[in-house]
């Protein structure tokens, strides 16, 4: 907030601020400072600037009648600077004296020529960037084609009995003045008590103290240093030309004080929303408010207090999602130092490790070179070998032939003559054959190329994509669940990852190797099917076109130990299959005198299961069947006719066992409307048994049974039963 406090000119706290027609702020003294005196007659380019529009054009001008947004009133001589010292007076000798000075002008009349003016005037504080301010109520107006021409050509002409002007330092828009000068402009009470508030608030400190300054009790206005009582006494002595200087108390708080009008000095008790100036009771019955709308001040002081507490409510929102948001960025720039650390990190192992491949590349091309020389050092001297030999034994056969020549016994030549000519005429031809022919059976030259041109361009191409293999996703253990057989995974995507998607896998309940169970892009799955009483544990890793992502950690689902379920219509051959099914599917029955085959909505291919089947209707003679059966079973047929199904068909008396039609093992006891069937199926020791009426029927009926098995019924002729499932299973003491 401290930056609203500081005038634009000489960027310390207001002191004695002052209001512009623009809304702009100054400082009394530094107003003074930089109001200039305007000669008539001269005209004045008007500075371009925010908010003017020194173009004119149609909507450069606007008339304004009896003031209007922008006009200033007179409120007599303007407070002097010298008694308020605040933050020190930084305005020239000039400036001080005539903020000390009290106008004298502030009560002229209006003449009845301006008030006729006034009607007609032209107001271009808007857009020409030009106010006309004088030490009246009212503003200064002009009227003419001189004025209005001079506006359009870009140069302003001041109104008649201008005798100063001031260029805002902000929005450079240009005010007239008449003799009071800047002196005619309103103090602006809420800068000045906002002001004094925030100097008591922060207590201002003694610019002397070289440490733990203390609270400042006094301040000169020459030296615009503050000084606490012991360092005034050391440093500001009241004598010698530090006597003449003025010492004040620093700005205190704000004291309450009322707004007098600066005409009849009354207090100001109405708004005018018309001129939209503060006004006495004097000022309401005079002729120029007459006609305006009037209102008491609190009023509208408090109409405009809660219009701005509910734009600063919604501006404090903004700032405050603002502030939300620069804290993201914040963390995201911390987030990007690290990301960018461990990325340079990756690509600085990423590059060594090729540095290392290139080297270990390198020492196998190097072996193999000097795998190739020694190969080529052994093959030439093995030729070379070959070679003195040869040699060796043609010198031997030359210097013995040599020695026969010179055997003077003619008998003796004779004996190997021959034989010495054969040998050396033999020798001539294989020597040529073998050595004048022959050629180094290896080039002394490496006939080798390292062929480098694939792996320089893969260099030179080395470099960044935009995507990379996706993070891990993150299973959400609240959204996951595990239902009878079945179990549902959730999973969310990982942060600031392309993903194109998921793959979803499952271990076999065993704690054994996983299996994948799904491939997509959705964040929630469902796997049926699964064993009962068993622990799976569950695991997601995200993909893309870059390669897949690290597995999320597991999560763990107990399936049910005992299985509910009821029938499926589906299952059992739908609309078509004459089967009626009641109470949430689990009560079944038929009116046709066919069989027909009612399937389970589960299939079991582990544990140990137990449900069991009551007898709603049984009045004719007929024969129920029940069991097992596999999916594809046929379901036209009583259970147990053929090999895909394992049944126990009974009637009132006696009852058999039935697996692809062959029926075996008759057991006495029947059945009547109420009695109940119970079906166990034990697949870890592969079997199935059969209870009546809680009584076991007969011992095992079937063993040896592997794979998927879903509980299934046959019934014909108006038979009712209803399915009990979720149930223990009873301890047989036989097996």
């Amino acid at each position: 907030m401290e930056d609203e406090l500081r005038c634009p000119t000489c960027k310390q706290l207001y002191a004695n601020p002052v209001l512009l027609p623009c809304f702009h702020a100054l400082c009394l003294g530094c107003a003074l400072d930089i109001q200039t005196p305007y000669t008539p007659g001269v005209a004045l380019a008007v500075s371009g600037g925010s908010g003017s529009n020194a173009s004119g054009g149609h909507n450069g001008l606007h008339s304004q009648a009896n003031g209007g947004p922008g006009s200033v009133t007179g409120v007599g001589a303007a407070n002097g600077v010298a008694n308020g010292a605040g933050p020190g007076t930084r305005h020239s000798s000039h400036s001080s004296a005539a903020s000390t000075a009290s106008s004298n002008t502030g009560s002229e009349s209006v003449t009845s020529d301006q008030d006729q003016s006034d009607k007609v005037s032209i107001f271009s504080e808007a857009d020409s960037g030009v106010v006309c301010c004088s030490n009246t109520s009212r503003p200064v107006s002009y009227a003419g084609t001189g004025q209005l021409q001079g506006l359009l050509q870009g140069s302003v002409v001041a109104p008649p009995g201008a005798a100063y002007c001031l260029t805002c330092p902000l929005c450079r828009k240009l005010v007239f003045f008449d003799d009071g000068g800047v002196r005619n402009l309103p103090t602006y009470r809420a800068m000045e008590a906002i002001v004094d508030r925030f100097c008591a608030r922060e207590a201002l400190r003694c610019q002397m103290c070289e440490t733990d300054p203390k609270v400042a009790s006094l301040i000169c206005e020459q030296c615009e240093i503050r000084y606490c009582e012991p360092c005034r006494e050391l440093c500001h002595p009241a004598r010698g030309p530090l006597a003449k200087h003025t010492l004040v108390k620093p700005r205190g708080a704000a004291q309450q004080r009322e707004s007098v009008c600066g005409e009849h000095e009354e207090t100001l008790s109405q708004y005018c929303l018309n001129c939209k100036i503060p006004a006495c009771g004097q000022c309401i019955g005079e002729q120029r408010h007459q006609t305006h709308e009037v209102q008491s001040i609190n009023v509208t002081c408090k109409a405009q207090k809660t219009e701005l507490s509910h734009n600063l409510q919604q501006l404090s929102e903004k700032a405050r999602s603002t502030t939300e948001f620069i804290q993201r960025l914040k963390g995201m720039s911390d987030k990007v130092t690290e990301s960018c650390m461990e990325f340079e990190r990756l690509v600085h192992a990423q590059c060594e490790a090729l540095i290392q491949a290139i080297h270990d590349r390198r020492e196998y091309l190097l072996e193999a070179i000097r795998m190739d020389k020694d190969t080529k050092i052994r093959i030439l001297k093995d030729q070379q070998s070959n070679c003195t030999g040869k040699l060796q034994q043609t010198t031997g056969l030359i210097q013995f032939c040599i020695e026969a020549l010179k055997e003077t016994d003619s008998a003796a030549f004779l004996q190997v003559g021959s034989m010495l000519i054969n040998r050396v005429a033999n020798t001539d031809m294989t020597w040529h054959q073998e050595v004048t022919n022959a050629a180094p059976r290896v080039s002394p030259i490496v006939d080798l190329t390292l062929d480098d041109a694939a792996l320089a361009r893969a260099i030179d191409n080395l470099n960044f994509i935009q995507m990379k293999a996706p993070m891990t996703p993150t299973i959400l253990p609240t959204d996951c669940s595990a239902e009878n057989n079945s179990v549902t995974v959730a999973w969310q995507p990982p942060n600031h990852s392309t993903v194109e998607g998921y793959v979803l896998e499952l271990d076999d309940g065993s704690g054994g190797e996983f299996r994948e169970v799904y491939c997509g892009k959705e964040t929630i799955c469902t796997v049926d099917g699964l064993h009962f009483n068993s622990m799976y544990n569950a695991r997601v890793k995200a993909f893309n076109s870059a390669g897949e992502g690290e597995y999320s950690e597991l999560i763990g689902l107990q399936t049910a130990e005992v299985a509910w379920f009821t029938f499926d219509p589906v299952l059992s051959g739908g609309a078509g299959s004459g089967l009626i099914f009641s109470k949430n599917n689990a009560t079944v029955s038929v009116e046709g005198w066919e069989h027909r085959v009612a399937l389970g909505s589960v299939g079991f291919s582990r544990g140990v299961h137990y449900w069991e089947f009551t007898i709603d209707n049984y009045t004719a003679e007929t024969d129920p069947a029940f069991g097992v059966a596999r999916i594809d079973v046929a379901r036209n047929k009583m259970l147990g006719k053929d090999e895909k199904s394992f049944a126990m068909y009974i009637d009132r008396q006696r009852s058999w066992f039935q697996h692809n039609s062959i029926h075996e093992r008759r057991v006495e006891g029947g059945i009547t409307t109420g009695s109940t069937i119970g079906v166990l199926l034990d697949l870890e020791r592969h079997t199935l048994s059969f209870l009546v009426n809680e009584m076991p029927q007969g011992s095992v009926a079937f063993r040896d049974l592997y794979g998927v098995f879903y509980p299934a019924v046959s019934i014909n002729r108006g038979v009712t039963l209803t399915m009990h499932t979720a149930m223990d299973a009873p301890k047989m003491d036989y097996f």
